[in-house]
């Protein structure tokens, strides 16, 4: 947890830091396009992780890479951090920076400035509840949310499903250099604020086509066989879970946690006080139980044979979705679609992140909103989208999350945030113009 803690941390300044540096040495016109190549590397970067992962985890074998091959992918990342020294070593500092140092404008209490002055502050909180949530959640909810998805929810065969994922992030790569150049033609907000505004409507709808096309036969069983929790609901948590160390031992919990990891949609109807919950699949029960039972092991053992038996017998679950049922094409798709609402979000706040604050400030006053909501809004995407399906029963429930947050950094950017493109980044005074102040 530490190393992860770390590693995010130095991604996040290490992000700032390149696509600062990069658009202060473009041209105001083309600020958009050049910054885009910055983000353009978090696709190929994962296209490289499945490069070096795949065929790591299919010549180990599962159980060898999960015990000690995991570390080989870390070694080897060590040539490209030999590379990226290199690369360090050979730039110089941008005009922006070296004018600031000749004219010994830098400022010399950066955190200090950025907090404490209103008109400072005032910048990095549209960034973080505006530009940031929105780029975070909506290219999250592509680029995992849908693999997760169709991998857990859907049990789509894992070769399919990366190769899925892989096609469409290699075939929407491109778009982000598109959806750069285009801001720098009509405007960082109008891309901005479509890609919010499509991911928000279209989410929702999109992997619900996903649940069609890709496993036809579980969304038969979701009409012909529904499936309800009898139980309790006062002993029914909100089963929120960000860390993974919560313990949820009521008998309600545990049925609603095992129908949402096996993506299987529900509804819950309220039973007397202190029964032990059941799951009625079809014409079939499964009883539950408490975490508190002698000998807990043997009953978990038994109430996962038995509902993994009757979902499998009422086709909820068959072992995995029929790739000869599935309509491949389509899925994909889909996937093409999902994925470039994170492509126009993306590449086109992070050039108006880099255009929002004072360049005397810039590198401390981006770093921060981008480490922090990318951390929050992104970073509990998951936890939250399981969340709401343990919640409320329904699969597509958890979708519900990213357009939400998608809807509120709409609102956040279109009344407070004005537009930067084509703005000089030498000006400390214009700066302050990015904030429209509120009526």
């Amino acid at each position: 947890m530490s190393l992860r803690l770390l590693q995010g941390l130095a991604l996040g300044g290490e992000f700032s830091g390149a696509v600062i540096y990069v658009a202060e040495h473009a041209p105001a016109r083309d600020r958009g396009s050049w910054t885009s190549w910055i983000i353009l590397t978090a696709a190929l970067g994962l296209l490289l992780a499945f490069a070096v992962v795949l065929p790591l985890r299919l010549s180990l074998g599962k159980s060898v890479f999960f015990a000690w091959g995991w570390r080989i992918p870390f070694l080897v990342s060590s040539l490209l951090l030999a590379i990226s020294i290199w690369i360090r070593l050979k730039l110089h500092e941008s005009p922006e920076f070296a004018r600031m140092k000749a004219e010994g404008s830098l400022s010399k209490a950066p955190v200090a400035e950025t907090f404490g002055q209103w008109r400072n502050l005032k910048l990095l909180l549209v960034a973080l509840f505006g530009i940031v949530p929105g780029q975070a959640v909506v290219w999250y909810t592509g680029q995992f949310y849908a693999m997760f998805f169709l991998g857990k929810v859907l049990k789509v065969d894992e070769g399919i499903t990366n190769l899925l994922v892989i096609g469409a992030t290699v075939a929407t790569a491109p778009l982000y250099i598109f959806f750069g150049w285009l801001s720098d033609r009509i405007g960082r907000k109008p891309v901005y604020l479509a890609g919010l505004f499509f991911a928000a409507v279209f989410f929702i709808p999109l992997f619900k086509g996903l649940n069609h096309y890709a496993n036809p036969a579980l969304e038969q069983a979701q009409t012909a066989a529904p499936v309800v929790v009898v139980a309790d609901t006062s002993h029914c948590s909100l089963q929120f879970n960000p860390t993974g160390t919560i313990k949820y031992d009521s008998s309600c919990d545990i049925a609603k946690a095992s129908l949402a990891a096996a993506g299987v949609n529900y509804r819950v109807v309220s039973a007397p006080a202190g029964s032990v919950a059941k799951i009625m699949i079809g014409t079939e029960t499964v009883s539950s139980y408490e975490a508190n039972v002698p000998d807990r092991s043997a009953w978990a053992e038994h109430f996962k044979t038995a509902l993994n038996q009757a979902l499998q017998r009422s086709g909820h679950t068959s072992g995995g979705a029929d790739s000869s049922t599935m309509n491949k094409p389509m899925a994909f798709v889909l996937l093409l679609v999902i994925l470039s609402f994170g492509t126009m979000t993306f590449a086109s706040s992070t050039a108006m992140l880099v255009e929002l604050f004072p360049s005397r400030i810039r590198y401390t006053a981006m770093s921060f909103p981008y480490h922090l909501g990318a951390a929050i809004f992104g970073g509990f995407l998951p936890a939250a989208a399981f969340a709401i399906v343990a919640a409320t029963g329904n699969i597509i429930s958890g979708l519900w999350y990213p357009v939400v947050v998608a809807s509120i950094a709409f609102v956040v950017t279109l009344v407070f945030a004005r537009e930067s493109s084509g703005r000089s980044l030498g000006g400390d005074a214009s700066a302050s113009q990015a904030v429209r102040e509120a009526q």
